[in-house]
């Protein structure tokens, strides 16, 4: 399975009311290091059926990443029942996500 596309619309009923912990990719296409984060984060979300995975380009959602304080991409963030557990600025190897979980 690979990361879900999160946008306005189905940010509640996806991330916020998720029975999982969620590991969200706040990202954009024009983005160098983000493009390197997403096979990454296309291998997690494959490998870690535990988690839920998504994606929320920051161009196409404002708001949410507004609403969130991302300044800078990627930034990957660990929500569990609605609430942040956890966050990372930048570029990250793949261990050094999964350890964000």
């Amino acid at each position: 399975m690979s990361a879900i596309n999160i946008n306005k619309t189905n940010f509640n009923s996806e991330v916020l009311n998720s029975d999982k912990k969620v590991l969200i990719d706040f990202w954009a296409p024009w983005c160098g290091p983000c493009r390197m984060v997403v096979p990454l984060i296309d291998q997690i979300a494959s490998e870690r059926t535990d988690i839920k995975v998504v994606k929320i380009n920051i161009d196409e959602n404002p708001e949410l990443a507004n609403k969130y304080g991302v300044v800078s991409i990627p930034t990957l963030m660990v929500m569990d029942k609605g609430t942040i557990v956890n966050k990372a600025l930048g570029y990250r190897p793949k261990q050094a996500i999964l350890d964000l979980i």
